[in-house]
């Protein structure tokens, strides 16, 4: 079980990563970072809107997984294993008979001697 949660750490890191560069390189509607890196042109190569459906798709894909890979581990983490105490091999003694009791004298009578 260690792999996989070690699996689902290094997904979330690289989904993570992803996330970031992907919102970083979309176009906005003041700045335009995106057109920095070649995606304001027409003649790109996913066309004149190509590019931003294309880079929001690949956002929420990766959003999808970092989310993913985040309730994955919270579940591993929180399964708790259960661990045999140290009585756990014992069976336990069978019940002694019980004493009859003692009859209890009223002690508004005086004793009487048999």
């Amino acid at each position: 079980m260690e792999w996989f949660k070690t699996l689902l750490i290094v997904l979330q890191v690289i989904s993570a990563l992803a996330v970031i560069l992907l919102v970083l390189l979309q176009q906005g509607k003041g700045a335009d970072m995106g057109a920095a890196f070649g995606s304001g042109s027409s003649g790109s190569l996913f066309g004149a809107s190509g590019s931003a459906n294309f880079l929001s798709h690949a956002t929420a894909i990766f959003a999808a997984v970092f989310f993913i890979s985040t309730l994955g581990i919270t579940w591993i983490g929180n399964k708790k294993e259960v661990s045999p105490g140290v009585l756990s091999g014992t069976v336990a003694p069978a019940a002694a008979p019980a004493a009859p009791a003692a009859p209890v004298q009223d002690p508004s009578k005086p004793a009487v001697p048999k």
